[in-house]
């Protein structure tokens, strides 16, 4: 009779303990190229968003010889009878990013409303069932406030390389002013040199915190808040003195207003300028709520080392954090100053009419 040994099955501890360290490593390796790749397609999105607001511009000018306003809309004295001058440019583009049927709804306002609402809408900054949920158009993917639903908007009008004076005046420095169309031959400095829009990340933290302790109290990163720094506007570097690290320090006054109404026209929700470089600290000079003028507002996003631009031209770039900004003690031009930017090609792409002469890294 012959025997047979019979053959082990199974692992023994150590080949286990081995073959789980290989499945460790493998996963530690994909895990950051998954995660790119992700951020690649979520910035590849974010670009394409930005691509169709600037196409919807060009449209808007074939169609009315003259770019839209960043604020307008109807005058009214009550709530419901009108938007207080104050009315976004993101309404005037609707019907040029697929948003015909809203826009329509818009400007037939609701009669059977009590009050009733007047057409264009109420209030610019009031909830209204029509324009509460904004477009997905004006969502950046990689922006963590985009939440579902809400008057939401990662994309900002420009105003040029101007603080003071940017709330109001009709002229400014920057393509999009209140109540005033520019016209692509009042852009001198050429289509292809002359920022349209660019991305601001949302965040809803209140309208005024005092934080504690800066690593911990929530909307002090200072991409996501606006720091109260009085005298901002002539020297835009003081906006740096009230951060350490990537954290306003503790005390700071803070106004978190950016992003959450895509239908009012004031810059603290839908505008930028290019003073500061791409993801530095945002500041305004006083104010409450989003009513400041005098606002250094950087574009910021979590793309990793930069931001998106949509240039006038229609083309969409990406511009990083180490763009030439210049000098940034000094006082930020006026809405009547002609002349070169002094914030180096960071403000030239801002200055509609600035005369410098410049290349795009």
């Amino acid at each position: 009779m012959s025997h047979h040994r019979s053959s082990r099955s199974g692992f023994t501890l150590v080949e286990l303990l081995v073959v789980i360290a290989i499945i460790g490593v493998m996963v530690g390796l994909l895990l950051p190229a998954v995660q790119a790749a992700r951020e690649a397609a979520r910035r590849m999105q974010c670009g394409n968003n930005l691509k169709q607001l600037a196409l919807a511009h060009h449209n808007y000018e074939s169609t009315y010889n003259a770019l839209i306003a960043r604020k307008g809309g109807t005058a009214g004295n009550a709530n419901n009878e009108g938007n207080r001058n104050r009315l976004s440019g993101f309404i005037g583009i609707l019907p040029f990013i697929e948003q015909g049927p809203m826009y329509d709804a818009i400007q037939a306002g609701d009669p059977t409303a009590a009050p009733p609402i007047a057409p264009g809408g109420p209030t610019a900054w009031g909830g209204w069932v029509r324009w509460d949920n904004s477009p997905a158009t004006l969502r950046c993917p990689s922006d963590p406030g985009n939440n579902p639903g809400g008057r939401l908007n990662t994309y900002s009008f420009s105003v040029g390389d101007q603080a003071l004076g940017i709330r109001d005046n009709q002229i400014v420095r920057g393509v999009f002013g209140n109540r005033r169309n520019t016209r692509f031959r009042d852009i001198t400095d050429g289509l292809s040199n002359t920022i349209l829009m660019s991305e601001r990340l949302i965040h809803t933290n209140g309208p005024r915190a005092q934080p504690s302790t800066p690593a911990v109290f929530q909307g002090t990163e200072f991409l996501v808040g606006t720091a109260e720094v009085p005298g901002v506007h002539d020297s835009p570097i003081l906006c740096r003195t009230v951060t350490l690290g990537r954290w306003y320090v503790a005390g700071t006054g803070l106004n978190n207003r950016t992003g959450i109404s895509w239908t009012d026209g004031q810059p603290h929700y839908v505008g930028f300028n290019t003073i500061l470089g791409p993801n530095s600290p945002s500041c305004f000079n006083a104010g409450t709520w989003g009513d400041q003028d005098g606002m250094v507002l950087p574009p910021t996003s979590r793309h990793p080392g930069g931001v998106q631009i949509a240039l006038a031209d229609a083309s969409v770039r990406f511009i990083t954090d180490s763009v030439n900004a210049g000098n940034l003690a000094a006082a930020s031009p006026r809405s009547n100053n002609s002349g070169p930017s002094p914030y180096g090609i960071w403000g030239a792409l801002g200055s509609k009419a600035g005369g410098e002469t410049f290349e795009l890294p």
